[in-house]
């Protein structure tokens, strides 16, 4: 499987797009998209969804196999891992591809001190099941701690970021519709 940095300068490339044109409309530089294509520079995900918007893609585009299939039964080892290493967190997507779907599951677990920590936002909703730990989501101004056993569901559209404050990992099955990341 490719490396995040070469899976989007190969759709940089493919579109014939230079480093400045995409740095621009991402609103980076060009030095450092160079540096993340290059996977010496660890994106925020509010950075990697603009690059992403520029390339016409989503996020998870920059991690899966264009070539598989989707299952309707999708064994743990197929799940497609879309982790960011300045998360903490080991982020798998539960189903093969997205396209023409609706939803988009993941399975997340967020070591101590993990977590998106900058606001983002999308269009759609989330919800998530903590099944381990606890979760602290902050929507906008309000922090919410979910524990283990909780649900939690809000629209993506306000700013949001999620983080593991406790000392022991928070494990969430998370669906996001519509598939956005």
């Amino acid at each position: 499987m490719q490396s995040l940095g070469s899976k989007i300068k190969q759709m940089r490339l493919a579109q014939k797009l230079t480093l400045k044109q995409v740095a621009d409309k991402a609103d980076c530089t060009a030095s450092y998209l160079s540096q993340v294509e290059h996977d010496k520079a660890s994106p925020s995900i509010a950075s990697l969804k603009r690059i992403a918007s520029v390339l016409d893609a989503r996020i998870v585009d920059f991690f899966a196999d264009e070539d598989e299939h989707d299952p309707v039964v999708t064994d743990p080892s197929q799940w497609v891992q879309v982790s960011l290493p300045r998360w903490k967190a080991d982020i798998k997507q539960m189903v093969t591809m997205v396209k023409h779907r609706h939803m988009q599951p993941f399975y997340t677990v967020i070591q101590p001190g993990g977590g998106t920590r900058e606001d983002y936002h999308h269009v759609g909703e989330e919800f998530g099941l903590v099944l381990e730990g606890e979760l602290t989501l902050r929507l906008g101004e309000d922090i919410h701690l979910v524990p283990a056993g909780s649900s939690f569901y809000y629209s993506s559209s306000q700013p949001h970021a999620w983080t593991n404050e406790a000392n022991e990992p928070c494990r969430v099955v998370w669906v996001v519709t519509p598939p956005s990341w």
